[in-house]
């Protein structure tokens, strides 16, 4: 029990001194950024998508 106490106590003491927690700023230009990337992914394989159904289409149509 002894190891579980201590183990806590160090994760509680490293969350409060060694990290490093971001601004509000920073944090809120980071979710923007993973936000915009997320939705040019999206875009990208929306794109793919559609496009791949469209030559497969005329693929099967064409035999």
């Amino acid at each position: 029990m002894s190891k579980a106490k201590l183990f806590i106590y160090n994760l509680v003491q490293e969350v409060r001194y060694k990290i490093t927690w971001p601004s509000y700023h920073g944090l809120q230009s980071s979710s923007l950024l993973v936000l915009l990337v997320s939705y040019m992914f999206a875009l990208l394989i929306g794109l793919m998508d559609w496009s791949l159904k469209k030559a497969f289409v005329w693929f099967y149509n064409a035999f």
